[in-house]
């Protein structure tokens, strides 16, 4: 029987000024595009201002010598999103966020191994490219950013050209640029004693504090902002460890917690959902398993996106798990883009 290699990466992109495409080769001439019955602008034509040059990045590898996206194998006791992050700084000294979830692809490694690897979209900001640390090595010996237009045509593998054709897709319809919810359980939790009477007392397990540390590498692979929680102490400590890790405030909110959800008002729950999505920015909520499905609702209805079985599954979710939810930053009509679980076995 085959063994079977996991593996995950990055199809990493940025957008480059038009101006600055143009002095580079890669984009069109900078000079702004005219439209001919427009304003006397430029003797009767109206001035349309470029439009920025969508870029992918490349990898050469030094031993293979050939092209590709970053990528390598998931270590044991790591997760698929966290190995994509760390193997994407390995090879390209570029320290990334993960995007939307772009699919697996499959290929036989010899005659006796079969290897998966996931890829998620992963953008590139100006801070993000200044403080790469490349330099050639024995794994990479190259890398080079090309226009998403042409970047098809240079890559080595089928597989990469399929894989990169669902990141052509999402760029047509311009729902590259996204953000992220992470609905996640808290951890393990103890049971009611005479130290923690209330349910809202209750804090984790021994195995439930080894959850909240072993999460931070997923956690911090979507590259979350803003970190929400109920004001249970088992919800609190879940995201303790998370919070240190990206050195951000807990923001507390009984919206969140079971013993507002059991008292069956969720207007404060609903505003709050709504003000999150409003914002854009990635954030990580953390709750009980029964207010999840409610979460979950009030994602649907804060982007009009489409309800379904699939928000049952997403909050189904053992101590510890999480699901992510991607929306998009510039189509916020667009709704739910893509929703990963995991449901981890810690």
């Amino acid at each position: 029987m085959s063994r079977e290699i996991l593996a995950a990466g990055t199809v990493c992109w940025r957008r480059v000024p038009a101006e600055a495409a143009a002095r580079s080769g890669t984009g069109t001439p900078a000079s702004a595009t005219t439209v001919a019955g427009g304003s006397a602008a430029t003797a009767g034509a109206a001035v349309v201002p470029p439009v920025d040059q969508l870029m992918v990045l490349l990898i050469h590898r030094t031993k293979q010598g050939d092209v590709s996206f970053p990528k390598g194998k998931v270590d044991p006791g790591e997760s698929m999103p966290q190995a994509a992050v760390r193997e994407t700084h390995e090879e390209t000294g570029l320290q990334v966020s993960l995007g939307l979830n772009l699919g697996t692809i499959n290929y036989t490694v010899g005659d006796t191994a079969r290897k998966t690897v996931q890829y998620w979209a992963a953008e590139v900001t100006p801070a993000c490219a200044l403080a790469s640390t490349f330099t050639p090595n024995r794994e990479v010996q190259a890398l080079e950013w090309v226009p998403a237009s042409r970047a098809r045509a240079r890559l080595s593998y089928k597989a990469d050209r399929e894989l990169f054709d669902v990141f052509l897709r999402l760029a047509s319809h311009d729902l590259l640029d996204t953000f992220s919810v992470t609905l996640l359980r808290h951890a393990k939790a103890a049971p009611r004693s005479p130290l923690s009477p209330e349910d809202h007392q209750r804090p984790l397990t021994t195995v439930g504090d080894e959850q909240a540390e072993v999460l931070v590498p997923s956690l911090a692979a979507f590259g979350p902002r803003r970190i929400y929680s109920s004001t249970a102490v088992r919800c609190l400590e879940t995201v303790a460890p998370i919070a240190e890790h990206l050195d951000k405030r807990v923001r507390a909110n009984e919206a969140l917690s079971q013993d507002f959800w059991d008292a069956g008002d969720l207007s404060l729950t609903r505003s709050l959902v709504g003000k999150i999505v409003k914002r854009g920015k990635n954030a990580i909520v953390c709750s009980h398993r029964p207010v999840l499905p409610d979460l979950a609702r009030e994602l649907v209805l804060a982007t009009g996106s489409v309800p379904g079985d699939y928000l049952a599954e997403a909050t189904a979710l053992p101590p510890g798990g999480f699901s992510v939810f991607h929306f998009s930053r510039t189509r916020p009509g667009a709704g739910i883009l893509g929703v990963e679980m995991y449901p981890f076995k810690h």
